[in-house]
């Protein structure tokens, strides 16, 4: 009979043992419905410590209405490198657990993210900074058009909130800067 975590599809033992076996620590990204999480994980023999987390909840304090796409995932692993800056170190190893490996997907950009705030990740990485900037959602939202059921439909949490989803872009920036600076 497999592991439990295996038989719900939670957790890919092989990968993790050679993930393990690199002696590196991991930059662990998970998605759930509503958000993302991230983590800077070091084994020890006694499990797992983690260095540094971060919650895409955090980003609302930022004025960032947290959703789980891609600028989300961004600033998420801009702000996991920014906490972890002093406690991570050398190279580190991406672990996107069970999730397809698609380039420009959320992991992805989340250790996008984490790479432009410092973190030395293995391997490379090439994502456009349209894909998640905000753009492609203000694109879309504009196509819906202004004030129609759709928008209303596919926004409306954004609206809510008091943010226009053409302005996020903009919004985009200034919370990237926020979280540069360290404030």
């Amino acid at each position: 009979m497999k592991f439990r975590r295996r038989r719900q599809g939670l957790t890919d033992y092989r990968k993790r043992l050679e993930l393990v076996k690199s002696g590196l620590q991991r930059v662990v990204v998970r998605r759930s419905n509503k958000r993302i999480l991230g983590q800077v994980v070091a084994y020890e023999e006694r499990g797992d410590r983690i260095v540094a987390s971060v919650d895409s909840r955090e980003l609302e304090k930022l004025g960032w209405p947290s959703r789980n796409n891609r600028p989300t995932a961004y600033l998420s692993g801009l702000l996991l490198a920014k906490k972890a800056s002093s406690k991570a170190e050398g190279e580190l190893v991406l672990d996107i657990g069970i999730a397809a490996p698609v380039r420009g997907s959320v992991p992805f950009v989340f250790a996008k993210g984490c790479i432009d705030g410092g973190m030395k990740l293995k391997g490379t990485l090439e994502i456009k900074e349209e894909q998640y900037n905000g753009t492609l959602i203000a694109k879309y939202a504009a196509q819906l058009g202004n004030g129609s059921e759709a928008l209303k439909r596919q926004f409306g949490a954004y609206m809510a909130k008091g943010n226009e989803p053409g302005s996020l872009p903009a919004l985009f920036g200034q919370v990237r800067e926020k979280i540069l600076k360290g404030s």
